[in-house]
């Protein structure tokens, strides 16, 4: 079996990807851990993860420098402080919303009073970019855990 395909069916072990696989819930996945900026892999979609986070105050200025990055709110609000070439504005994500980061943009997630989410990006995509701030003691460096 080729390098690709064993990490491939490592990933999906990981996640619950594979042949036989049950649905997942995910108000039962957001309830099985309470770090937040922690995210937790729930499956995979060819080579991405989709992840769901629980998050709360700050995280940190980072860049992803060769992938766009997914929010989808599912509970709570999120603002996206974006650093773009025209300037510096903030997003601001209501429970339903969804944004894409572009790839390159320097951005910083924040959420007052607590969200939670759905991510999807590549595989192996670093929490916390590929360029960032000093990472905070509340952030966990990872590209995602395993469920359970």
């Amino acid at each position: 079996m080729s390098s690709e395909r064993n990490e491939r069916k490592e990933r999906d072990e990981r996640s619950g990807a594979r042949a036989g696989a049950s649905p997942v819930s995910l108000t039962e996945a957001l309830g099985s851990f309470d770090a937040v900026w922690s995210p937790r892999i729930v499956t995979a979609v060819n080579d991405y993860d989709v992840r769901v986070a629980k998050v709360e105050g700050e995280h940190l200025w980072h860049v992803h420098d060769h992938t766009d990055e997914f929010f989808l709110v599912l509970d709570g609000e999120l603002s996206i402080g974006l650093r773009e070439p025209g300037g510096e504005r903030t997003v601001v994500l209501p429970k339903g919303s969804v944004f894409t980061v572009p790839r390159g943009i320097e951005h910083k997630p924040v959420a007052p009073t607590g969200a939670s989410l759905l991510l999807f990006e590549p595989s192996g995509t670093l929490s916390v970019g590929d360029r960032h701030d000093e990472i905070p003691d509340h952030v966990d460096v990872t590209t995602g855990h395993a469920l359970g």
